[in-house]
């Protein structure tokens, strides 16, 4: 699976270690950056991450910031993309099941980074249950397309 990253600073460590764990299971890894510890605007980044996504260049999107909240937000401003917050291995599962995400957001000073990583694969590795949650997704989509 290709895979768009994006961080700003404050979670830099988290997306090369993220990048580093999805690497050696096999995905490729398209870097959005940012790629220091400089202070950065996290939507510089979370916005051409999530546009690969919407465009079909990338499977799914991971992005992260402090909070995770600040990513979050940028990214589902990009039509096409639902992304989710998680911050627990629950939500991590429930979010593709049922809402078909195609981001997941999470905050590097939130969640430790072996969380993290055991989030990112459950969320990679869960599929949409489609049936009534594919109706309640349609929704969403078409709340976008108004």
């Amino acid at each position: 699976m290709k895979i768009a990253l994006a961080c700003d600073h404050g979670a830099y460590d988290l997306k090369e270690a993220l990048k580093k764990h999805l690497e050696s299971k096999g995905h490729t890894c398209q870097d959005f950056g940012t790629y220091s510890k400089d202070s950065c605007d996290y939507s510089d980044f979370a916005a051409p991450a999530a546009k690969a996504v919407d465009a079909g260049e990338c499977d799914r999107g991971i992005v992260c910031c402090t909070t995770g909240i600040g990513v979050s937000i940028t990214a589902n401003k990009v039509k096409g993309v639902r992304c989710a917050l998680v911050h627990d291995l629950l939500t991590a599962r429930m979010t593709r099941q049922h809402n078909n995400t195609n981001v997941l957001a999470m905050g590097a000073g939130i969640i430790g980074e072996m969380t993290a990583l055991q989030i990112a694969d459950i969320w990679l590795e869960t599929e949409f249950e489609g049936g009534r949650h594919e109706r309640r997704v349609n929704k969403v989509i078409a709340l976008e397309n108004e």
